[in-house]
């Protein structure tokens, strides 16, 4: 019933957005897209041509939704208009371009990062949305629940060492990363960033932006703001060898170093950092601690309602040995305020691994990572799925969404 209504919703919505914008020019045409997505509250917008029609999406709380489509014919012009506005060569249409657009929507500066690539149908183009408005930069309001927060402060309050977040693109790392520097930023610490791009602006902090034109790579930049006399470093992200060396070093002489992985969960992180190239001895001695982060939707509070699974339900044995018989599990029935798709708003999952003496020693022998993982265990870390039941069980989120983000058997 509910993906009936959200699909009469979309559909109602697109002819709407037709019948407005049938006799606009392109400008406006550019321009209410780009507005409504703000409004909608949407992360990208993906400007894509199909075998009708050119499909436009918005990714609203982690999830693509099509918002309208137009004839083909708009397609060229529409690309065009935001290469401009962009800075963008709109001749090229053979190789993929990346620009940024300075946006402002209701008195409030917006940054949209333009990023093209080529199909065999033409030009798709995807806009990320920078809005500071809905970045939550308290790390108070990140998701964390009381233990993991915990856990996670002791490791960002230590004077030296690293501190890695993991997680797949758009998992919230960065935010993450953002909020905890914006906790550390005080007058006696020089926090340098080096990031691919600079997302977000923290006043008191140095943020350098990669630019690998000139030459400005990770390693490099890393290698001479350590002589800049930082006690506090932000890498974007760890991708080679070279950097991950460096930052390891900077990790072992007095610097505080974040940086982010791409990896499924904190476990995983160990075993990357050995297959770039870091000699275990190194990662032990260096590594603090490891977060693993997903985003799940909340459900609307709204239409939110209560229901008690049935015994032989596929809810009821996710839940397990979290769950009764009278257990009371939410969801959300689906309303306007959440375009009836029953969530409205996201929030975190998370998975802290400080790295202890036992797993330390693990490192050494060059454990497997189910030993990683009983150790881990043993030593009371709280899973993602864990973490996940307990929000479902609060009533923040859906059996569902921890489902679709984290789940795994054993």
């Amino acid at each position: 019933m509910q993906k009936a209504l959200e699909k009469l919703y979309w559909k109602e919505l697109n002819m709407n957005e037709q019948r407005n914008l049938k006799d606009s020019s392109v400008v406006n045409i550019v321009d209410s897209m780009i507005s409504k997505a703000i409004k909608a509250r949407a992360s990208d917008i993906h400007i894509e041509p199909t075998d009708q029609s050119l499909r436009i999406r918005f990714r609203v709380d982690g999830q693509l939704m099509e918002f309208f489509s137009f004839e083909m014919k708009l397609h060229p012009p529409i690309i065009s208009r935001l290469k401009i506005m962009s800075d963008l060569d709109i001749a090229e249409k053979r190789l993929p371009q990346d620009g940024r657009i300075k946006y402002e929507e209701d008195n409030r500066e917006i940054d949209l990062r333009i990023s093209t690539m080529p199909t065999i149908l033409g030009e798709k183009m995807v806009i990320r949305i920078l809005d500071k408005k809905l970045m939550a930069i308290d790390i108070h309001n990140l998701g964390f629940s009381k233990e993991t927060f915990e856990k996670y402060v002791t490791l960002y309050r230590k004077p030296y060492g690293m501190v890695l977040i993991t997680g797949p693109t758009g998992s919230g790392k960065s935010t993450t990363l953002y909020a905890t520097l914006a906790e550390l930023n005080k007058v006696n610490k020089n926090i340098i960033t080096i990031e691919d791009p600079v997302e977000y602006r923290i006043d008191g902090i140095n943020q350098i932006q990669i630019n690998t034109k000139i030459g400005l790579s990770f390693s490099k930049t890393l290698r001479s703001i350590l002589r800049q006399d930082p006690n506090i470093i932000m890498l974007g992200e760890i991708r080679d060898s070279e950097t991950a060396s460096i930052a390891v070093r900077a990790a072992q002489t007095g610097h505080l170093v974040f940086s982010t992985l791409h990896t499924n969960n904190a476990i995983g992180a160990i075993t990357r950092l050995v297959d770039i190239g870091v000699e275990p001895f190194l990662v032990s001695s260096s590594v603090l601690g490891i977060v693993a982060q997903r985003l799940v939707r909340l459900i609307c509070t709204e239409c939110k309602e209560t229901y008690i699974p049935d015994n032989d339900s596929e809810d009821r044995k996710i839940l397990g040995q979290y769950g009764n018989a009278d257990t009371i599990l939410y969801k959300g029935r689906g309303c306007s305020n959440c375009n009836y798709t029953g969530y409205y708003g996201q929030t975190a999952i998370h998975e802290v691994l400080p790295i202890t003496k036992e797993i330390r020693e693990s490192i050494n022998r060059s454990s497997s990572i189910e030993q990683f993982k009983k150790i881990a265990l043993q030593e009371g870390m709280v899973s993602m799925q864990q973490d996940g039941i307990r929000k479902v069980l609060q009533g923040d989120t859906t059996i569902q969404e921890i489902m679709r983000l984290s789940y795994e058997e054993g």
